[in-house]
Parts: structure tokens; sequence; C-alpha cells
């Protein structure tokens, strides 16, 4: 029998084991049939297969990454505490503003270190580890034999720079003072225009190679501003000053007439009585600086044109203090001007041994002045005598014409009474100090 209808459209035989179609089902799609099993098993194998590889191959690059990273770690450990290969100490210059590859081949230059690279490597590393701890500072630094690179780190980093000291002695105008600075050949730097006198701090300070002498400047004028601040606050009451620079002016006239820590605060009470009592200070330095400046020569011989030469600075010749200092005076002068002992002496004459004779009185006054007369005379007989011995010895080393006081370079103090009555003083005044009282020259 035939299995095509008459329309065409397949039939089906129940020997075919299904059931007719209707009409409604012969006009559905007709669906596909069914993957086979087996197929799709393979896909998936494929796909999980792949997954494994790239996780293995994941796994395996950690690993070597691991591997890779240890041994790197083991290096730089080994390279950053190993013993180096400097043989002596060394002292080495960090220039300022240099880099830090600039400074690591500075340091192989110098035998510091071995590798640069290796330096670079271990800085790189402790500065992500430990930031802000790990840095390069600049200064000159002085390496001990076979320093490590850890320890190079170290002194870099804490500044440990090489530190050298610059003593200024009390007494020196602030002139001086810059030319002194000018000759240290550790600071670099021009000084842009003279300090203000009596704002420096005389003191020793600590200075690294390379230090701008125009910052040394600023410390000495911070440090003096600090000490000044402090004295001022615990000064006596009623001084005859009114302002801490006012002070500053008598400690450096106290400085330059006493270099005895046992005379200052006598020698500021002094000055202290003679301002309350309107007498003239009379000071000797004060006539040098009033003519000199800042290049004064202390320790030269007063003539007695130079004490009545009329300037600012001239105690013979003016009232009160002086309009600015002569020198910059140390720590012991100000506290001595603001705490000055409490007497009733208003004169003072060298005494012969570096010390003075303090008096009262004009009539006590002038006898120590004839007491130093007298041992004056005997100095200047014993200086006679030598520069006659010398000539004796090498009279062809004598310019013609020197005098003999003078024939050994030894200066001739000029003999000047200055304990006559003052005309513009309210009382006799005589002097305070009473040229030839010996003016102290700066501490070398």
């Amino acid at each position: 029998m035939s299995n095509i209808r008459r329309d065409g459209a397949p039939t089906l035989s129940r020997r075919d084991g299904l059931r007719p179609r209707s009409p409604a089902e012969a006009l559905e799609p007709g669906r596909a049939p069914p993957r086979p099993r087996g197929v799709r098993q393979r896909r998936e194998s494929r796909v999980v297969g792949g997954f494994a590889r790239v996780v293995s191959g994941v796994l395996t690059i950690l690993l070597v990454g691991m591997v890779v990273l240890g041994g790197f770690t083991l290096f730089v450990g080994h390279v950053y505490s190993r013993p180096g290969p400097l043989a002596v100490a060394q002292n080495v210059v960090v220039p300022k503003g240099a880099s830090s590859n600039e400074i690591a081949d500075n340091l192989e230059r110098e035998g510091v270190i071995s590798s640069r690279w290796a330096f670079m490597v271990s800085y790189l590393v402790q500065s992500r580890m430990r930031p802000g701890e790990v840095m390069l500072r600049h200064g000159e630094y002085l390496f001990k034999p076979h320093v490590s690179v850890r320890e190079v780190l170290e002194i870099l980093s804490e500044g440990k720079s090489v530190q050298y000291r610059v003593t200024i002695p009390e007494g020196l105008t602030s002139q001086q003072i810059v030319e002194r600075l000018m000759r240290e050949e550790h600071l670099v730097g021009e000084v842009s225009q003279i300090p203000a006198e009596g704002s420096l701090m005389p003191e020793t300070y600590s200075i690294e190679k390379g230090m701008e002498r125009q910052e040394l400047i600023r410390r000495m004028q911070l440090k003096q501003e600090q000490i000044l601040e402090k004295a001022w606050e615990r000064r006596s009451p009623n001084l005859p000053v009114s302002t801490p620079q006012e002070a500053v002016v008598l400690a450096s006239i106290i400085e330059k007439e006493t270099g005895r820590a046992d005379e200052r605060e006598r020698i500021a009470g002094v000055f202290v009585n003679r301002l309350a009592k309107n007498m003239r200070l009379q000071s000797d330095p004060t006539i040098l600086y009033g003519i000199f400046g800042g290049a004064v020569q202390w320790g030269k011989p007063i003539l007695q044109s130079e004490k009545d030469a009329k300037n600012a600075h001239n105690t013979y010749q003016i009232n009160g203090l002086p309009p600015t200092p002569i020198c910059n005076p140390g720590r012991p002068a100000l506290e001595a001007a603001l705490n000055p002992a409490q007497h009733e002496d208003v004169f003072f004459v060298a005494d012969g041994t570096g010390g003075h004779i303090f008096s009262k009185t004009y009539q006590e006054h002038q006898a120590a002045v004839a007491k130093w007369r007298e041992i004056e005379r005997g100095m200047r007989a014993r200086q006679a005598a030598a520069a006659a011995e010398t000539e004796a010895a090498a009279p062809e080393e004598a310019p013609a014409g020197q005098a003999a006081g003078d024939a050994k370079g030894i200066p001739v103090t000029q003999v000047i009474n200055a304990a006559e009555p003052d005309d513009a003083a309210a009382e006799p005044a005589g002097s305070a100090s009473s040229i030839p009282m010996p003016v102290r020259k700066p501490k070398n």
C-alpha cells in the first residue's frame, strides 16, 4: 500500500509504530533532532581542559615569579648588608641639590660602594618600605672602612655629616666678624651687607662644609635675639636703660673694658652709677670706635687729639650712651649690663695685672691713677732696656730714627691725664677707665 496520500502528504501506517499526524500537527514546523550525546561530552572536555591549562600556566608564572622575587630579595639583602669595598676612611661631599643618580655615581667613584645600580636598588626598596625615613641629604660625610650600603643609607638619611667649628670671639665688630667668615674655607657664598653692630652673638658654631655664610650670619642673629630676650626678662629693676637695644650698647662697652669674668658686673655697676648721676661714661674704647668704626684696631694707643675728637660715639664728648653698640658683646657682658653689681663706685683704672682699681670718689681715683703711672713708668723702663739690648745685639736691623720704646714693635702708651674735672659733667668726672688703661684685644 502506498504511503502517499492523494493530497501528497505522507501517511503513516500502523506498521511504522507511530500514530497518524493530524492535519494541524502536520502544519507545525519540525523540531530538530536532539544532539548526539557523545558530541556534547567531547566539547565539554575541551573547555575543561583549556581552563585547566590556563590555571596551570598562571600558577607556573606565579611560582616562577616567587622564585625570582625570592632570589632578588636575597640578592638585595646580601648587597645591602655586606661590607663595602672602602679600604680606608674617606670623606665624601654630597652637593646640595644633587640627584640620587649623581650621589650614587659619586659614591661609586670614591670607592664607598661597589655598584651604583645595587645602591640605587637598595635605596629605592628601602625608601618605599620606610617612607620619610630613608633619604639622601647633602653635606660632607665621613665613611669608615668597609661601610655597607645599609650604613651608607643610614648616614645619609640621618644627616650625620662632618661638623666643623667656627669660633667668633666676643668684642669683634660686625665688619671684623664678616672678614673672619670670608676667610673660613668651609663656608661658601657672599655676605650681602655688613650686619648691624651688636646684632651677632659671638659663640662657637657647628657648621657643615658648603654652608652659606649668610646662613651662619642669620643663625648668629637669631641666637643674639634669643639670648637678649631672656636676659631682658631677668633684668634688675630701675636700670638707666629703657630698651633692649640700649642694653646691647652698654654691654658692648663693658665687653671692651675688661676681659675678666670677675669684673664684668662691677664695671657694669660703675657705668650704671655714672648714668644715674648724669656723668659721662668716658670709656676709652668708644674713642677708637668713634674714629675708626667697624675697622677699628682694638688696643691701639689713644692720643689726646683722638680723645678730644667730637663724634657720636666718643663718650668723653657726649652724654649718655652712644647711638649704637661699639662691638658684638657676648652673653656674659649682656647679662652683666642687665644685672650689674650694686655698689657706689664711679671710677676704675688699670692696676697693671689685667684687673682694675675701683674708686667711689675723685680723690681715691687720683691716687689709683698715680699708682698706675708708677707701674707704667716701670713698664716703659723695661721696654727701653729691652730695646737697647736689641739694638746692641743687631743694630743693623733697627731702622734709622726708630724710637727706643718702639724698637721691638711694642706700643708706647700715650699718657693722658684724663682725670681732670670735666666742665661738661655735673660733678668732677675724670675717666671711668682712665687712659692709659690697656684695652683688651679680641681673643683669637
